[in-house]
């Protein structure tokens, strides 16, 4: 089910508002993993469903490869989490999460650089408008 562009900034505030929390207590400077950890505390208090560490499936003509690729994060089945916590973003992890948002029809994806002194320069925001088409859907 898609939603529509303000449930979809709903949801992504929400999201923000948790990673604020996390870097607020934590600030830079720690693993990925611990925010990943804490990060996923928060979106529990906050009753946000989510999934950890999620194969990213790959179809190519209609045969299944087996993937590699794994999202960080997906929250409320929607928005794809993508973590870091690295000096600067390089595109590489924009077309990671690119890559992710089109294999996985997703229409949001959030990169969060956690290394930052404020957490609102770290924040990339990623729509995918191109999705692929749904295996499915047939023309």
């Amino acid at each position: 089910m898609k939603l529509t562009d303000s449930e979809l900034n709903a949801l992504s505030g929400k999201i923000i508002g948790a990673c604020i929390e996390v870097h607020r207590h934590l600030g830079p400077g720690l693993l990925e993993s611990v925010y990943m950890e804490c990060l996923c505390c928060e979106l529990d208090h906050r009753e946000l469903s989510f999934e950890r560490e999620v194969i990213i499936p790959i179809t190519y003509k209609e045969l299944s490869i087996i993937s590699r690729l794994r999202a960080d994060l997906i929250v409320e089945n929607s928005v794809i989490l993508e973590l870091k916590s690295v000096n600067n973003i390089l595109p590489i992890y924009e077309a990671q999460l690119m890559s992710y948002l089109k294999l996985t029809n997703k229409q949001l994806g959030l990169l969060i650089n956690f290394n930052v002194p404020l957490l609102k320069d770290g924040i990339t925001r990623l729509r995918c408008m191109n999705n692929m088409k749904d295996p499915a859907q047939h023309t």
